[in-house]
């Protein structure tokens, strides 16, 4: 029996939006009001604490009551078929609510905390706040489990090496502007097929085989999804 082909995709605020998760992008760089360096940034955090910790309590509250629409479904669904990895630079837990069993988040997770004395220590959340006062086992405060702007990227090199196995390289709903995430295309064999499913124009340097759907994430989704199995 071959072995599954290799899937690897990279989904971005896109895909989450359909779910009813607001994206900074959308509002001309403010974020639920907010200047995104004044709540995404260590900057942000060093000059208001209380900010920072309240945003991201609120998105962790609204990001619970959200439920995965058709594009995280098809994905998992599609474990059944290929050998898929999904490398978000979404916070939520959508594609681990809709059964994806494969997940690398490169820019954190909502649901978890960190010691701002050692990134290494990090806690899983069961309630959505995160208050003043709330410390790591050495006793300082915890912070939400986000990689920053100015922050290094800790799982990229791991999101790299997946990268490089893929025979299928799949974008979803990112206008591929963040790096380095952004770059990850570029990582995929020569030989690999590459897709991206985003509805606004990509606006970096693709390689000129990527197919190109310009559809939201559920739309086309579903289109990839027939594409695939009738393949198989």
């Amino acid at each position: 029996m071959n072995k599954p082909k290799k899937l690897v995709v990279l989904t971005g605020a896109g895909i989450s939006a359909e779910s009813g998760i607001k994206t900074f992008r959308d509002s001309g760089g403010l974020w639920e009001g907010h200047n995104v360096m004044q709540v995404a940034s260590p900057q942000g955090w060093e000059a208001n604490r209380s900010l920072v910790l309240e945003f991201y309590n609120q998105r962790r509250k609204q990001a619970r009551e959200c439920q995965p629409n058709q594009a995280h479904l098809i994905l998992a669904r599609l474990e059944s078929s290929f050998d898929i990895t999904v490398i978000t630079q979404n916070v939520d837990d959508l594609h681990e609510k809709a059964g994806s069993s494969k997940v690398i988040h490169l820019h954190g997770e909502l649901n978890k905390a960190q010691s701002t004395l050692d990134p290494k220590l990090v806690y899983e959340l069961d309630h959505w706040e995160i208050k003043e006062g709330d410390l790591c086992e050495k006793g300082s405060q915890l912070r939400p489990h986000i990689v920053w702007f100015g922050e290094e990227v800790p799982k990229m090199e791991e999101a790299i090496e997946i990268t490089r196995e893929a025979d299928i390289f799949l974008v979803i709903g990112t206008s591929l502007q963040v790096y380095p995430a952004a770059g990850l295309m570029h990582y995929a064999p020569k030989n690999a097929r590459l897709i991206l499913i985003d509805p606004q124009s990509p606006t970096g340097h693709l390689p000129k085989k990527v197919n190109f759907i310009q559809e939201k994430a559920t739309v086309g989704m579903r289109i990839i999804e027939r594409s695939l199995i009738d393949e198989i």
